[in-house]
């Protein structure tokens, strides 16, 4: 009885620390910090753009209008989700000034190739605030160029290169959404 409930405590704090973790990383970013505040009325606004299916796991792109009821302030971001298959479900906040930084990493990455280096192997990649990596690798000997999505130290999600072009689709939408919100304004 007393190692089952051993067993039992130890998973409940692997849980625990798996979302404390995921709230640690978007506190890295403006829009974490912002969502986090206490004390105020706080209106969360989000609309999806889309997702794209990856095997049995889905990349959902979301932005976001966050703002403050008391004093009107706003703050402004991607809500990016990977969930399904072996990964547990993971939110992922993106601050509006990362989002053209994420883009133009994203097509660097989608055109990289072996020109970038005499040596047999390469990995090039991107890392937003709260730790959405994108990510490429080759190796000579292999052929082509991989494509991966990993957050945290979590297993990478393998993307082929049409994914990683719809995943820019995405957020390249969500950019031209979060504009025409905020030029409304």
């Amino acid at each position: 009885m007393k190692k089952l409930l051993v067993i039992l405590l130890a998973a409940f704090g692997a849980l625990a620390g798996t979302a404390l973790a995921q709230d640690t990383n978007n506190l890295k970013t403006s829009l974490g910090v912002f969502e986090a505040q206490t004390g105020v009325i706080l209106v969360k606004c989000y609309a999806a753009v889309g997702s794209v299916a990856v095997g049995p796991s889905e990349i959902s792109v979301r932005y976001k209008e966050t703002t403050n009821a008391g004093s009107g302030q706003k703050s402004y971001g991607l809500a990016i989700e990977i969930e399904g298959g072996l990964f547990p479900r993971a939110r992922i906040l993106v601050d509006d000034e990362e989002i053209d930084p994420l883009l133009n990493a994203i097509n660097y990455l989608i055109k990289i190739n072996y020109d970038v280096t005499s040596l047999p192997g390469f990995e090039a990649s991107f890392t937003t605030k709260a730790g959405l990596r994108v990510i490429a690798t080759g190796v000579r000997r292999d052929g082509g160029v991989l494509n991966w999505l990993q957050y945290e130290d979590a297993p990478r999600l393998s993307l082929s290169s049409m994914q990683l072009s719809q995943f820019y689709g995405l957020v390249a939408q969500a950019r031209k959404n979060l504009d025409a919100l905020k030029g409304t304004k």
